[in-house]
Protein backbone atom coordinates (compact mmCIF):
# COMPACT_ATOMS: atom_id res chain seq x y z
CA UNK A 1 0.00 0.00 0.00
CA UNK A 2 1.45 3.46 -1.13
CA UNK A 3 1.38 5.95 2.07
CA UNK A 4 0.99 9.64 0.56
CA UNK A 5 1.67 12.58 2.40
CA UNK A 6 -0.37 15.30 2.08
CA UNK A 7 0.66 19.24 1.71
CA UNK A 8 -2.82 21.83 1.65
CA UNK A 9 -1.84 24.17 0.33
CA UNK A 10 -3.92 28.17 1.47
CA UNK A 11 -2.56 31.54 0.79
CA UNK A 12 0.63 30.22 -0.16
CA UNK A 13 1.68 28.62 3.03
CA UNK A 14 0.86 25.00 4.57
CA UNK A 15 -2.22 24.11 6.27
CA UNK A 16 -4.54 21.40 7.45
CA UNK A 17 -8.16 22.21 8.08
CA UNK A 18 -10.54 20.83 10.39
CA UNK A 19 -13.79 18.82 8.43
CA UNK A 20 -12.72 21.12 5.43
CA UNK A 21 -13.88 24.38 7.11
CA UNK A 22 -11.69 27.13 5.89
CA UNK A 23 -12.38 28.51 9.18
CA UNK A 24 -10.96 26.15 10.85
CA UNK A 25 -6.85 26.27 10.06
CA UNK A 26 -3.62 25.36 11.18
CA UNK A 27 -0.67 26.69 10.03
CA UNK A 28 2.11 24.09 9.91
CA UNK A 29 4.63 25.61 7.58
CA UNK A 30 4.94 29.26 6.21
CA UNK A 31 7.52 27.23 3.24
CA UNK A 32 5.27 24.13 1.69
CA UNK A 33 8.82 24.14 -0.40
CA UNK A 34 10.36 22.50 2.93
CA UNK A 35 7.59 21.08 3.70
CA UNK A 36 7.68 18.98 0.49
CA UNK A 37 11.77 18.02 0.48
CA UNK A 38 11.17 17.25 4.09
CA UNK A 39 8.15 14.66 3.19
CA UNK A 40 10.65 13.18 0.52
CA UNK A 41 13.79 12.69 2.73
CA UNK A 42 11.98 10.90 4.85
CA UNK A 43 11.21 8.13 1.75
CA UNK A 44 7.65 9.65 0.79
CA UNK A 45 7.73 7.95 -3.10
CA UNK A 46 4.28 11.00 -3.84
CA UNK A 47 3.14 14.00 -2.79
CA UNK A 48 -0.41 14.62 -2.80
CA UNK A 49 -0.69 18.77 -2.99
CA UNK A 50 -4.14 20.01 -2.98
CA UNK A 51 -4.43 24.18 -3.65
CA UNK A 52 -7.36 24.88 -0.84
CA UNK A 53 -7.25 28.42 -2.54
CA UNK A 54 -8.62 26.99 -5.98
CA UNK A 55 -10.82 24.69 -4.95
CA UNK A 56 -12.77 27.21 -2.79
CA UNK A 57 -12.38 29.90 -5.93
CA UNK A 58 -13.14 27.18 -8.64
CA UNK A 59 -9.54 27.90 -10.19
CA UNK A 60 -5.80 27.48 -9.39
CA UNK A 61 -4.36 30.42 -7.26
CA UNK A 62 -1.33 28.33 -5.90
CA UNK A 63 -0.45 27.05 -8.91
CA UNK A 64 3.18 28.65 -9.56
CA UNK A 65 3.62 27.39 -5.76
CA UNK A 66 2.36 23.56 -6.67
CA UNK A 67 5.01 23.55 -9.62
CA UNK A 68 8.08 25.31 -7.62
CA UNK A 69 7.55 22.11 -5.74
CA UNK A 70 7.16 19.87 -8.51
CA UNK A 71 10.24 21.14 -9.58
CA UNK A 72 11.98 21.24 -6.55
CA UNK A 73 11.49 17.49 -5.83
CA UNK A 74 12.40 13.91 -7.08
CA UNK A 75 9.25 12.30 -6.57
CA UNK A 76 5.74 12.22 -8.66
CA UNK A 77 3.50 14.80 -7.33
CA UNK A 78 -0.81 14.71 -7.77
CA UNK A 79 -2.41 17.81 -7.51
CA UNK A 80 -5.76 18.63 -7.42
CA UNK A 81 -7.84 22.07 -6.17
CA UNK A 82 -9.58 24.43 -8.78
CA UNK A 83 -9.13 21.88 -11.46
CA UNK A 84 -12.66 22.65 -13.31
CA UNK A 85 -11.21 22.42 -17.53
CA UNK A 86 -8.84 20.82 -19.79
CA UNK A 87 -6.54 24.02 -19.65
CA UNK A 88 -6.36 23.71 -16.43
CA UNK A 89 -5.34 20.14 -16.65
CA UNK A 90 -2.88 20.06 -19.72
CA UNK A 91 -1.03 23.12 -17.91
CA UNK A 92 -0.43 21.23 -15.04
CA UNK A 93 0.54 17.74 -16.95
CA UNK A 94 2.92 20.23 -18.59
CA UNK A 95 4.77 21.81 -16.08
CA UNK A 96 5.50 18.14 -14.60
CA UNK A 97 2.70 17.04 -12.46
CA UNK A 98 2.43 13.37 -12.48
CA UNK A 99 -1.65 12.71 -12.25
CA UNK A 100 -4.16 15.58 -11.60
CA UNK A 101 -6.98 15.31 -9.17
CA UNK A 102 -10.82 16.10 -10.10
CA UNK A 103 -13.49 16.76 -7.74
CA UNK A 104 -16.38 19.19 -8.75
CA UNK A 105 -15.29 19.03 -12.14
CA UNK A 106 -16.28 14.78 -12.07
CA UNK A 107 -19.65 16.19 -10.82
CA UNK A 108 -20.18 18.79 -13.10
CA UNK A 109 -18.42 17.73 -16.23
CA UNK A 110 -17.17 13.84 -16.59
CA UNK A 111 -15.91 14.53 -19.67
CA UNK A 112 -13.34 15.98 -18.67
CA UNK A 113 -12.09 12.82 -17.37
CA UNK A 114 -12.30 10.75 -20.82
CA UNK A 115 -11.27 13.36 -21.97
CA UNK A 116 -8.20 13.57 -20.00
CA UNK A 117 -7.16 9.58 -20.24
CA UNK A 118 -7.65 9.87 -23.92
CA UNK A 119 -5.07 12.71 -24.36
CA UNK A 120 -2.63 11.79 -21.43
CA UNK A 121 -3.01 7.97 -20.58
CA UNK A 122 -5.44 6.29 -17.51
CA UNK A 123 -2.70 7.16 -14.89
CA UNK A 124 -2.74 10.95 -15.46
CA UNK A 125 -6.19 11.32 -13.51
CA UNK A 126 -7.99 10.67 -10.57
CA UNK A 127 -11.43 11.68 -9.32
CA UNK A 128 -11.62 12.72 -5.44
CA UNK A 129 -15.00 11.59 -4.21
CA UNK A 130 -15.81 13.69 -0.50
CA UNK A 131 -18.69 13.30 1.11
CA UNK A 132 -20.26 13.90 4.31
CA UNK A 133 -22.96 11.35 5.40
CA UNK A 134 -22.65 9.56 2.12
CA UNK A 135 -23.27 12.81 -0.24
CA UNK A 136 -20.60 14.46 -2.19
CA UNK A 137 -19.90 17.48 -1.56
CA UNK A 138 -18.53 20.16 -3.84
CA UNK A 139 -16.59 23.33 -4.43
CA UNK A 140 -13.72 23.26 -1.58
CA UNK A 141 -16.13 20.92 0.21
CA UNK A 142 -18.52 23.85 1.03
CA UNK A 143 -21.91 22.58 -0.88
CA UNK A 144 -23.60 19.79 -1.36
CA UNK A 145 -23.88 17.99 -4.62
CA UNK A 146 -27.02 15.80 -3.71
CA UNK A 147 -25.53 13.38 -5.60
CA UNK A 148 -24.47 10.18 -3.67
CA UNK A 149 -21.31 8.86 -3.32
CA UNK A 150 -22.68 5.06 -5.32
CA UNK A 151 -24.33 7.15 -8.28
CA UNK A 152 -21.30 9.19 -8.75
CA UNK A 153 -19.22 6.28 -9.30
CA UNK A 154 -21.76 5.36 -11.58
CA UNK A 155 -21.60 8.26 -13.39
CA UNK A 156 -18.10 7.84 -13.85
CA UNK A 157 -16.92 4.23 -14.28
CA UNK A 158 -17.36 4.03 -17.90
CA UNK A 159 -14.84 7.31 -18.42
CA UNK A 160 -12.19 4.55 -18.11
CA UNK A 161 -10.87 6.22 -14.71
CA UNK A 162 -8.35 3.66 -13.15
CA UNK A 163 -8.77 5.05 -9.61
CA UNK A 164 -10.69 7.34 -7.16
CA UNK A 165 -9.87 9.07 -3.88
CA UNK A 166 -12.19 8.85 -1.26
CA UNK A 167 -12.56 11.04 1.66
CA UNK A 168 -15.43 11.46 4.66
CA UNK A 169 -15.27 14.83 5.39
CA UNK A 170 -16.64 14.15 8.68
CA UNK A 171 -13.42 12.45 9.84
CA UNK A 172 -10.66 14.28 7.74
CA UNK A 173 -8.61 16.62 10.14
CA UNK A 174 -10.44 14.72 13.00
CA UNK A 175 -7.39 12.09 14.55
CA UNK A 176 -10.48 10.15 14.92
CA UNK A 177 -10.07 7.05 12.65
CA UNK A 178 -11.38 6.49 8.63
CA UNK A 179 -14.71 5.33 8.49
CA UNK A 180 -13.77 1.62 7.90
CA UNK A 181 -17.51 0.51 7.01
CA UNK A 182 -17.87 3.02 4.51
CA UNK A 183 -14.33 2.31 2.70
CA UNK A 184 -15.17 -1.43 2.62
CA UNK A 185 -18.52 -0.93 1.59
CA UNK A 186 -17.38 1.19 -1.55
CA UNK A 187 -14.35 -1.00 -2.27
CA UNK A 188 -17.18 -4.12 -2.54
CA UNK A 189 -18.88 -1.26 -4.95
CA UNK A 190 -16.28 -0.30 -7.34
CA UNK A 191 -13.83 -2.07 -9.76
CA UNK A 192 -11.54 0.75 -9.72
CA UNK A 193 -8.68 1.59 -6.86
CA UNK A 194 -9.08 3.49 -4.06
CA UNK A 195 -6.74 5.80 -2.22
CA UNK A 196 -8.34 6.94 1.29
CA UNK A 197 -8.37 10.17 3.34
CA UNK A 198 -9.64 11.23 6.37
CA UNK A 199 -9.35 10.10 10.01
CA UNK A 200 -5.84 8.43 9.52
CA UNK A 201 -4.10 9.12 12.64
CA UNK A 202 -1.74 5.76 13.63
CA UNK A 203 0.15 3.19 11.73
CA UNK A 204 -2.42 0.87 13.13
CA UNK A 205 -4.95 2.83 10.91
CA UNK A 206 -2.67 2.66 7.97
CA UNK A 207 -2.32 -1.22 8.40
CA UNK A 208 -6.16 -1.90 9.06
CA UNK A 209 -6.45 0.30 5.61
CA UNK A 210 -3.75 -2.31 3.98
CA UNK A 211 -5.96 -5.07 4.92
CA UNK A 212 -8.78 -3.93 3.97
CA UNK A 213 -7.47 -3.35 0.49
CA UNK A 214 -7.13 -0.32 -0.11
CA UNK A 215 -4.09 0.69 -2.92
CA UNK A 216 -2.76 4.01 -1.04
CA UNK A 217 -3.62 6.18 2.24
CA UNK A 218 -3.50 10.27 1.90
CA UNK A 219 -1.95 11.23 5.92
CA UNK A 220 -2.66 14.62 6.60
CA UNK A 221 -2.88 16.14 10.09
CA UNK A 222 -0.95 13.29 12.06
CA UNK A 223 2.17 13.57 10.16
CA UNK A 224 1.99 17.30 11.24
CA UNK A 225 1.09 16.79 14.79
CA UNK A 226 3.36 14.05 15.53
CA UNK A 227 0.90 11.25 16.15
CA UNK A 228 2.41 9.21 12.68
CA UNK A 229 6.43 9.81 12.21
CA UNK A 230 6.46 9.18 8.66
CA UNK A 231 10.35 7.93 8.81
CA UNK A 232 8.77 4.81 10.26
CA UNK A 233 5.74 4.31 8.10
CA UNK A 234 7.90 3.72 5.29
CA UNK A 235 9.81 1.02 7.37
CA UNK A 236 6.50 -0.49 8.53
CA UNK A 237 3.80 -0.38 5.91
CA UNK A 238 5.30 -1.96 2.34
Amino acid sequence: MEVIPAIDILDGKCVRLFQGDYDKETIFSDYPIDIAKRWESYGAQRLHLIDLDGAKNGKPINQSTIVEISQSVDIPIQVGGGIRDFRTVEKYIQDGIDRVIVGTAAVRDPDLISKTIEIFGEESVMVSIDAKDGVVAVDGWIKSSKISVFDLMDDIVDTGLKRFMYTDISRDGTLSEPNYGSIEDILEYSPMKMLAAGGISSIDDLNKLKIIGVEGAIVGRAIYTGDIVLSEVFDTIK
